[in-house]
């Protein structure tokens, strides 16, 4: 029997570890509200998601706490995230987000793309000047952990296994691509939740007109405080009640719907539909779009949206407890190889963007949904506006469904590069 991984971190009750996160967001809005010059400064600068993303991951990186062990980031996606999803959902304008289904729809397929073409071209560029990086033979041939990679930026975690599944990489060089994986798509998140302070610079830089994403935030600020009131206790209690109580009948569908299709129909797991996650993410948004056709919808007028934010916020800090900065360096040469790869996914977003005259909004949700998935895209979202989020989860869903054909393409170029 295998021996469970000791817990060396200096804080190991995860009791203790989610007061930490609590604090570190509280400290960050104080912070945030203060009027001392060192802070609005620093917020001006830095935006305040970002802190409450980038602090955990430099405790877990400093042996403060471990991403790896605790059971916080396990508990936040498969029940705050949905619960947020659902809260952020109730309050929608559907009509007006299809308006922007053209550009939204064409910046996530250039994610995509730029995901599978960028993967092989990094291989190539890299193999000019360091064979030895992107070589290897058999079960450590670079490329197979790689095809891991490509899934999990394409689509997620089940596409990623689909991979591990197909080309079959060693236990160790999948181990690095995990840590490859994880440091290169937090730092670019990072870059995005910054982008997303600056979202008029970079529109003008794209010459992109903002005006159908200012119109549909707008009328959602409109519509708030147009049904916005004090709430009381028992608007709270109902606002966690629809949440939680979504959440709870999202759990009990996906656990009958997933095992079911994964005995009477497995060839479906290509499309994710054998995963749990997808199905509980699925659900959520479904019924909270349905809630907003409701008199559920007045909610928003006591914080539903707000309180939302509060879960996503705590996931967020989940999220970048994952983050392990130290992890990559064990093997540098990849490094090289993740940065490449993103770099390229960008250059061609940003081309895209330009030539068409895309919002910012549109290119750093498109390519969240790709390479962060349904727990990130939503937070990406919501940094320019929160009722904003499902956007991301939309996006999302449609990268589980394509991300394994896209990932087994990307895989096979890579081999065909490779030295």
């Amino acid at each position: 029997m295998e021996n469970t991984p000791v817990n060396e971190a200096l804080v190991t009750n995860d009791a203790v570890v989610l007061g930490i996160l609590l604090s570190i967001l509280g400290l960050v809005f104080l912070g945030e509200k203060s009027k001392h010059p060192f802070f609005v400064k620093t917020f001006n600068i830095i935006p305040p998601i970002l802190l409450c993303y980038f602090i955990p991951g430099l405790l877990n990186t400093f042996g403060v706490v471990s991403g790896e062990h605790s059971k916080l980031y396990g508990v936040a996606s498969r029940f705050l995230l949905p619960a947020s999803l659902v809260l952020f959902t109730v309050s929608l304008d559907l009509k007006e987000i299809w308006k922007l289904r053209k550009k939204a729809g064409l910046m996530f397929i250039t994610a995509s793309l730029g995901v599978l073409f960028g993967g092989p071209i990094a291989v190539f560029l890299v193999s000019i000047f360091a064979p030895e990086v992107v070589g290897g033979t058999g079960p450590d041939a670079v490329w197979r952990g790689l095809s891991t990679v490509a899934g999990s930026w394409i689509g997620g975690g089940a596409n990623q296994v689909a991979m591990f599944e197909i080309f079959k990489p060693s236990g160790d060089l999948f181990s690095a691509m995990v840590a490859l994986d994880v440091i290169v798509a937090y730092i670019w998140m990072a870059i995005l939740l910054y982008g997303a302070q600056k979202t008029k610079k970079i529109d003008a830089f794209l010459k992109a007109d903002d005006s159908s994403v200012t119109e549909l935030k707008d009328k959602i600020e409109a519509y708030q405080l147009s049904i916005m009131k004090i709430p009381t206790m028992p608007d709270i209690v109902m606002i966690l009640g629809v949440g939680f109580g979504v959440t709870g009948l999202a759990h009990l569908v996906a656990d009958f719907v997933a095992p079911w299709i994964t005995i009477n129909a497995p060839y479906l797991s290509k499309f994710s539909l054998t995963s749990n996650f997808f199905w509980l993410v699925i659900i959520a948004t479904t019924v909270g779009m349905f809630l907003s056709f409701t008199k559920v919808r007045q909610l928003e007028g006591v914080g539903a949206s707000r309180i939302g934010s509060v879960l996503l916020y705590v996931l967020i800090t989940t999220i970048g407890m994952q983050m392990n900065i130290g992890a990559i360096f064990d093997n540098p040469g990849l490094l090289v190889v993740g940065i490449v790869w993103i770099s390229i996914h960008a250059i061609i977003l940003i081309i895209v963007a330009k030539l068409t005259k895309t919002p910012f909004f549109f290119l750093a949700v498109g390519s969240q949904a790709n390479i962060g998935g349904p727990a990130s895209a939503p937070v990406v979202a919501s940094a320019f506006h929160p009722s904003l989020a499902p956007i991301g989860v939309l996006l999302a869903i449609f990268g589980y469904v394509i991300g394994t054909y896209g990932a087994y393409l990307c895989g096979i170029l890579m081999q065909m590069v490779s030295p």
